[in-house]
């Protein structure tokens, strides 16, 4: 799809903040660290990873004294900014799960529906109020040259008829329905309920506490901040789209910013020339693709598209906005729902996240394994950060696991270049992969980044 008009005046009164942050019901800040604190393990960051992790780690042992540090608020970051996608993949969708570890998938397939089941059996535990819906998704082809990928012999294709009966787009050629492998959920909520219940089971969270190093301290190891220090016999590193505290990471992910838009609830009327009975989540097929979906009071949010980096890796709020994206999202928003048009957007944010060149997470330790880490979990996070929390704990434990012998878990992705091929090389892959979408062909760089396994996603 191309922006043919601005349609600034749709979204240019919205509010510039996440929508699923701007509540009053968002709990208020915790303090910060005031002092030194001991304790079996630490926990660096706030968001799916950090939470999954200290909630875990305490139904696991509850005599386990948890900290968990966080450098700005919970749920403040990708956390609180994403779609609300709960996707059973670990690997970032079938095609890259099959072409990584084909003698896996089938293993790891069944290790993320398990994941995904065990997330709502946890929400249905400690009565999270997250909207938590396992609507499924809708996957849909809008060129001729996407629709092609397509098995139309498949059990869950649906035609274009088929499909428009489900949401009705002008622009739908066909696509599949994965009906059992994704929930739709409000992501802040989520966390919001995982920090109550770890709370709850005695995990001690501070906020607006950046840690600055990792130190060796005896048998254990301190994790030093501007308002006091935390010691720790493990610790766990879920800071993923920030710079790591390991510097052997630091080339391995690159920070990505995506933008939203989320419109104003639609009427009854809007609904009804739409249809979406089903409230699936949708998503689009080409490179540059938009994912969508409906959420509890009837609006519509709208992202993707633009997956923007920063020279130098850089990472600061004066990035959250981009009203160029803004525009084009607006724009491929009406041509998708012509029939909603003069709709307003009520709400614009973006957020980083952090890729890799693999596209799903990677795990590991250091330190002699007194430290774990997760990371790169390249925007399909909020499911598999998990999955993510569990590895860590294994990796922690010393203990052999189905999940620590995965060889999707001991292996690793090629890390990025340094500047200035970084920035070089993800500019060059930006412009062929809107090229591909236009002509359906990848060129002779996208096809040597195939070869070797290697991309550039949100």
């Amino acid at each position: 799809m191309t922006a043919p008009q601005d349609n600034r005046t749709s979204w240019s009164d919205a509010a510039p903040v996440p929508f699923w942050l701007d509540t009053p019901d968002r709990p208020p800040a915790r303090p910060a660290l005031a002092g030194d604190l001991t304790t079996d393990l630490a926990v660096v960051g706030g968001g799916f990873t950090g939470l999954w992790t200290a909630l875990m780690a305490k139904e696991r042992d509850p005599a386990c004294d948890v900290v968990l540090i966080e450098a700005g608020r919970i749920a403040g970051e990708a956390t609180g900014r994403n779609g609300g996608f709960c996707s059973a993949s670990l690997t970032h969708g079938e095609a890259n799960g099959r072409d990584r570890w084909p003698d896996e998938y089938d293993q790891l397939h069944r290790l993320g529906m398990e994941n995904l089941d065990e997330i709502a059996a946890t929400i249905e535990r400690y009565g999270i109020d997250c909207d938590f819906r396992r609507t499924g998704e809708l996957a849909v082809a809008t060129r001729p040259h996407e629709l092609a990928d397509y098995d139309s012999s498949a059990p869950d294709f649906l035609d274009a008829e088929a499909l428009r009966r489900e949401v009705d787009s002008p622009t739908y050629l066909g696509g599949t329905w994965d009906r059992e492998g994704t929930a739709m959920l409000d992501p802040a909520r989520l966390a919001w309920g995982l920090a109550a219940a770890a709370e709850a089971a005695g995990v001690v969270i501070v906020e607006h506490t950046p840690v600055r190093d990792l130190t060796a301290h005896g048998d254990g190891t301190t994790l030093v901040t501007g308002t006091g220090s935390v010691t720790a016999r493990r610790v766990a590193l879920a800071t993923n789209a920030f710079p790591s505290l390991l510097k052997r990471l630091r080339f391995h992910t690159v920070p990505v910013y995506d933008y939203v838009l989320m419109t104003e609830p639609l009427t009854d009327d809007q609904l009804a020339s739409i249809g979406w009975q089903h409230r699936q989540g949708l998503s689009d097929s080409g490179n540059q693709f938009h994912y969508y979906r409906i959420t509890a009071d009837n609006r519509i949010l709208w992202g993707g598209y633009d997956a923007i980096y920063h020279f130098g890796r850089r990472i600061g709020p004066k990035y959250d906005h981009r009203p160029q994206t803004y525009a084009t999202l607006a724009a491929n928003f009406f041509e998708t729902f012509p029939q909603l048009s003069g709709l307003q957007f009520s709400h614009h944010w973006g957020g980083v996240i952090d890729t890799c060149t693999r596209f799903c997470a990677f795990f590991g330790t250091a330190r002699d394994g007194a430290v774990a880490y997760a990371t790169g979990y390249t925007g399909l996070g909020v499911g598999a950060s998990r999955f993510g929390a569990n590895v860590m704990l294994d990796l922690l434990s010393g203990e052999e696991t189905e999940r620590t012998r995965l060889e999707m878990v001991r292996s690793k992705p090629l890390p990025f270049p340094p500047e200035p091929f970084a920035w070089i090389g993800i500019q060059i892959t930006t412009w062929s992969l809107k090229r591909a979408d236009r002509t359906g062909r990848r060129n002779l760089w996208l096809r040597l980044l195939d070869r070797f396994g290697l991309g550039f996603d949100s």
